[in-house]
C-alpha cells in the first residue's frame, strides 16, 4: 500500500480541501497521513499564498521535500492550494524537482496524476485531520467582495455557495464520526446563499444544523461586516447550540482607511453593528482581526484604531502588517509608502493593548463555573477550551484535574488567568 502525506498550510479553508482528498485518496487504497514531510511515498503539498509570509512557509516546505525526494525518502511531490493558483508558472520554472502543480481551484485534478478516479459518492466525506470532536464545515468558496489589498477573489474566484443540502450532508457525517463542535467558514459567510437562493440564507442553513442529534456547538467564522445578518445573532441569542462567539474581521475603523480599503463600511456604520450585537448577545466573545499600515493610515488615524480597541475591548484580536500582494488594487493604485518598522511598531501597540484587555477579561471568570471542551492531554492535565473560543486560534483552559476524557464536556471553575489563557479544575 503507496503511503500518501498530505501537509497543509494556510488557513482552516485549506484544512478542507485537504481532508477532502484525504478520502479520496484512501478509498482508492492509499495510506494517508497529514502533516508528515519524509519517509512517503508521495507529498502533496497544500499552499498558502495570500501574504509575503504565508508564501515563505510554502516555499520552505517545498524546499524541504525536494531534499527529502533527493535523499530517496520521497518519491513524488505535487503542490496544491493558493500559491499555486498565484504563481504556477514561476514555480514550475524554479522548482522543476515538484512533479505538478495544481490551483486552488483545481485541487481535485491531482487525483488525475495518482491515478485515482473520483468518487461522487463521496463528495460530502473527508478524513478529519483535527481531534475527532471538532472539524471545519466549508460553506462557500471564493469572494466577491473588492477589498484593496486581498488576492482571495483572484485566487480562488467569485463567491460560491454550498446547497443547504449539501452542507447538512457533509455535517452529519461530521458528527457520525465523532464531531461535536463544527466551525462554520468560508471567505464571507455574510454573502451565504444569495447566489443560489437570491438572500442570505445563513439563519436558514443554521436552523438545519440546530437540528442534527449529537452536534453541541455551532461556531461562526469570517462574517464579512457590511450587511451582516443580524436575525443569525437573535438565533444565537436563542440557541442552545450557537456558540456565543463571532469572527467579524473590521480590519480598520478609520474612515480614510476604510474607504483607501474598499470595505464598503463607514466608522459609524462599524459602531452601530458592534452594538446591536453585543446589545442582542451581552456575553458575545467578538473575533476581529485588523491591518495597520495600509497605504494611507497616518498617524493620526492609527491612533483612531487604537482608541477604537481601547472602547471596544474584542475579546479576541488578532494584527497583520499591510502587505503589497501583486494583482491587488492596493498594488495597483497605492504606493506602500509606511516603512515595516513602523507598521510592526503599530501592530506591537495594538496588540499591548489587547494583552491588557485579554487578561482583564479572563480575570473576570475567576471562581466561576463554565463549561469547557477537553481538546487533548498535556503533562498532568488537560486542555480545553469555552464556547468563547475557537480551535488552535484563541484561548485555552488548561484543566488540572486527572482522568478526564478527550472530546468530552466538563463544568470547570477557573481558578487563575494570564494574558491569554487560564487554568482551573473540574467541579
Amino acid at each position: 500500500m503507496k503511503k500518501i502525506s498530505i501537509i497543509t498550510l494556510g488557513c482552516s479553508k485549506n484544512v478542507v480541501d485537504s481532508e477532502r482528498l484525504a478520502r479520496q485518496c484512501a478509498a482508492a487504497g492509499y495510506s494517508v497521513v497529514f502533516d508528515s514531510e519524509t519517509h512517503t511515498d508521495i507529498v502533496i503539498i497544500n499552499t498558502c499564498g495570500f501574504i509575503h509570509d504565508a508564501k515563505e512557509e510554502s516555499i520552505s516546505v517545498i524546499l524541504n521535500a525536494i531534499q527529502a525526494k533527493e535523499l530517496g525518502f520521497v518519491q513524488k511531490i505535487f503542490v496544491i492550494g493558493c500559491l499555486s493558483e498565484r504563481y504556477a508558472q514561476d514555480l514550475r520554472t524554479e522548482l522543476p524537482e515538484v512533479d505538478a502543480f495544481f490551483g486552488a481551484r483545481n485541487v481535485m485534478q491531482v487525483l488525475e496524476s495518482l491515478h485515482i478516479e473520483e468518487k461522487n459518492h463521496l463528495l460530502n466525506e473527508r478524513i478529519i485531520s483535527t481531534p475527532p470532536h471538532t472539524a471545519y464545515l466549508k460553506i462557500a468558496e471564493g469572494c466577491n467582495r473588492s477589498c484593496s489589498f486581498c488576492t482571495i477573489p483572484s485566487i480562488r474566484g467569485t463567491h460560491r455557495s454550498v446547497p443547504i443540502e449539501n452542507v447538512v450532508a457533509e455535517a452529519q457525517f461530521l458528527v457520525s464520526k465523532g464531531a461535536k463542535e463544527l466551525s462554520i467558514i468560508s471567505q464571507d459567510i455574510s454573502y451565504y446563499g444569495i447566489d443560489i437562493y437570491g438572500s442570505n440564507s445563513l439563519l436558514p442553513l443554521l436552523q438545519k444544523l440546530h437540528a442534527i442529534d449529537g452536534l453541541e456547538w455551532i461556531r461562526l467564522h469570517y462574517a464579512y461586516p457590511n450587511n451582516f445578518p443580524l436575525e443569525v445573532v437573535d438565533f444565537m441569542r436563542d440557541s442552545s447550540k450557537i456558540c456565543h462567539y463571532l469572527d467579524i474581521p473590521l480590519q480598520h475603523i478609520s474612515d480614510v482607511v476604510l474607504e483607501r480599503m474598499r470595505r464598503g463600511m463607514t466608522a459609524a456604520k462599524t459602531r452601530t453593528l458592534l452594538d446591536e450585537i453585543r446589545t442582542k448577545v451581552p456575553d458575545i466573545a467578538l473575533r476581529t482581526t485588523l491591518i495597520v499600515g495600509h497605504p494611507g493610515e497616518s498617524e493620526q488615524e492609527f491612533k483612531k484604531l487604537e482608541e477604537f480597541v481601547q472602547m471596544y475591548e474584542f475579546e479576541r484580536l488578532g494584527v497583520f502588517t499591510y502587505s503589497h500582494e501583486d494583482g491587488t488594487y492596493a498594488a495597483l493604485h497605492y504606493k506602500d509608502s509606511i516603512p515595516q518598522k513602523i507598521k510592526q511598531e503599530r501592530a506591537d501597540a495594538i496588540m499591548q493593548l489587547q494583552q491588557d484587555i485579554s487578561h482583564k477579561k479572563n480575570a473576570s471568570y475567576i471562581g466561576k463555573p463554565i463549561q469547557v471542551l477537553i481538546d487533548r492531554k498535556e503533562g498532568e492535565g488537560f486542555v480545553g477550551r469555552t464556547q468563547y473560543d475557537a480551535y488552535e486560534v484563541d484561548n485555552e483552559v488548561y484543566v488540572t484535574t486527572p482522568n478526564l476524557t478527550v472530546g468530552e464536556f466538563y463544568t470547570v471553575v477557573i481558578d487563575s488567568a494570564d494574558f491569554y489563557d487560564s487554568t482551573g479544575h473540574v467541579v
